[in-house]
């Protein structure tokens, strides 16, 4: 068998100082996290970033720039996760509609809400991804090409 990371999207969207975190339900309890998921087959990493903002939060955005690449290795079980995080921007929301299954809510917070709750955190990439992006970290989206 061969080994594959996980291949994860994460969305860092901010608006008014806030940022837009989901909470949600996993295997470890509820959980916070930025609107992140796995890349589907066929799909470009800036495609994934953007459907799963909107499927986890309701708010369509755009991509702006690369904050950062992650690999975590996960201390339970045999997964490891290798996260692209993108700064993005809110274009609009779909008030009323339904989010993924797990998703208990969308939520806007400060920078020091959500790491005051380091214990509630999906995974230590999280909070490292917002950090990149508070200290500026940006690349530009030609270095993440696809050959779709």
């Amino acid at each position: 068998m061969v080994w594959k990371p996980d291949v994860t999207v994460a969305a860092l969207v901010e608006r008014a100082g806030r940022f837009l975190f989901v909470e949600e339900h996993t295997v470890d309890g509820v959980r916070l996290n930025q609107p992140a998921g796995h890349l589907e087959a066929g799909e470009s990493l800036v495609d994934a970033c953007v459907r799963e903002a909107l499927e986890e939060t309701a708010h369509h955005v755009a991509v702006d720039a690369l904050v950062g690449i992650y690999q975590w290795p996960r201390p339970k079980g045999d997964t490891t996760y290798l996260r692209f995080a993108f700064a993005c921007r809110v274009l609009g929301e779909e008030a009323g509609r339904a989010l993924d299954q797990g998703i208990i809510r969308a939520a806007w917070l400060t920078p020091e809400e959500f790491l005051a709750q380091a214990a509630r955190h999906r995974s230590p990439m999280v909070a490292r991804c917002l950090e990149d992006y508070l200290a500026g970290r940006r690349f530009p989206l030609d270095l993440v090409r696809h050959y779709g």
